[in-house]
């Protein structure tokens, strides 16, 4: 199997081409997060959640006629944060870009959201402000960009903890990268008992969440998971998985159902009916694949390490605000 080393910004912009913009609103307690192509990319999504929130991803299925996508959202707001994605859509009219048709190019912007209504942030708009969350998140697209308590996971929770926006990425032997971003807003919890040790502290790679390590005991009949407490909240699991190695669609779908391995290695439980977890997979289309059955293998394996990774980064990450229903780890 490969031997994995953190890429040089251990972020989703690793992959050359690719931009993050994120944007939020202090009183919402929301956010939003663009990934933007420097030229359009290939996408593939896999859903495992019991309750997810999506726009224009049955165009990502291998059967369909579409195969490039512009840029993908990902948003609070469960299904107002669904507008965010128009807001990215008309920015993209006027640079011209998109799915060519006779009349004039249709940009091409699948969304996903996650629930953040119960953060104690301000929800009583009287104009959804997703759109204009996702015309600032795109303006703000960079090779560089924060995680932690911003963009999409500004305002996100877990059972126990505040969430946020994570990512990681390795650089394989062969020059093939893949990396991801995630945005982590769980009905599970992503710390072992009430303690500070993370479910995805053996693919921890130096010291990025801590360096604890794993405990040296506890109860794993219990999990550390208060069932009650979580239920109190409805929540979501969103990301991005990315490599500049070609893929077709039915490639990008296989790696985005591996990459969900991260997330049942760092998240417990996950992919709970509460849940609407799920996870985009997109290519550059820059390296071919030597062999593309044991490649796309090490591409989903490599992938779901980076997921688990970059959810321990968003909650080692979260920064406190006021008002907050829950505690930082870092607190």
């Amino acid at each position: 199997m490969p031997i994995f080393k953190p890429g040089k910004k251990n972020l989703l912009s690793d992959v050359r081409g690719l931009l993050v913009g994120n944007a939020h609103d202090e009183n919402l307690k929301s956010g939003v997060t663009v990934i933007y192509g420097e030229k359009p990319f290939l996408a593939g999504i896999s859903i495992m959640g019991g309750a997810p929130g999506t726009r224009e991803t049955d165009l990502l299925a291998p059967d369909k006629l579409v195969q490039l996508v512009d840029a993908i959202v990902l948003s609070g707001g469960s299904s107002f944060g669904l507008d965010a994605a128009s807001g990215v859509t008309d920015e993209l009219k006027k640079k011209n870009r998109g799915f060519p048709t006779s009349i004039m190019p249709i940009p091409i912007v699948p969304c996903a959201i996650l629930y953040d209504l119960n953060n104690g942030g301000k929800k009583n708009w009287v104009a959804n402000p997703y759109r204009n969350l996702g015309v600032k998140a795109l303006s703000n697209a960079s090779k560089t960009f924060e995680i932690g308590t911003c963009g999409a996971g500004y305002g996100a929770t877990t059972s126990n903890l505040k969430g946020g926006l994570g990512s990681t990425s390795v650089h394989l032997e062969d020059g093939c990268i893949v990396s991801a971003l995630v945005a982590v807003s769980s009905v599970g919890s992503a710390v072992i008992g009430e303690g500070r040790h993370f479910w995805a502290a053996p693919f921890e790679l130096d010291g990025e969440y801590g360096n604890l390590g794993m405990p040296k005991e506890y109860d794993s009949s219990l999990a550390g998971w208060n069932s009650t407490k979580s239920f109190e909240k409805d929540s979501t699991t969103i990301g991005v998985v990315a490599t500049n190695v070609v893929l077709d669609k039915a490639q990008a779908q296989r790696v985005a159902t591996a990459a969900h391995d991260g997330i049942a290695r760092s998240i417990y439980p996950s992919h709970t009916p509460f849940d609407g977890d799920l996870l985009f997979a997109i290519s550059t289309q820059e390296k071919k694949l030597k062999d593309p059955t044991f490649d796309t293998l090490k591409i989903g394996h490599a992938a779901a390490q980076c997921v688990a990774r970059a959810i321990a980064r968003a909650v080692y990450s979260a920064k406190p605000l006021g008002g907050d229903t829950l505690p930082c780890w870092s607190k």
